[in-house]
């Protein structure tokens, strides 16, 4: 079950979360459970008249902060329309 919820994090965004392994979690994974089946329309979606391409964006500020000259980079993947991965880190 584990194993297919790390999956669908990653294919609906809308329910990624991060927290530590408690009792707790067994109330959150129903809860996701009960989500997902009452909301089928989220989650990435490919259009059947479009290209599957994959297409990558990067951009970085080298050194660019003032005070502290750390570099700033941010980075975003799409598979066809669909966003599927970002970064963004200082």
């Amino acid at each position: 079950m584990i194993g297919s919820l790390l999956y669908l994090t990653a294919m609906r965004p809308d329910i990624q979360f991060v927290a530590s392994t408690r009792e707790s979690h067994r109330t959150a994974v129903k809860w996701i459970l009960k989500y997902i089946k009452f909301t089928p329309e989220f989650g990435l979606w490919y259009s059947t008249d479009s290209s599957l391409s994959l297409l990558g964006f990067s951009d970085l500020d080298h050194a660019g902060c003032r005070i502290d000259r750390k570099s700033t980079s941010g980075t975003c993947q799409f598979l066809g329309t669909s966003l599927v991965s970002w970064s963004s880190r200082k």
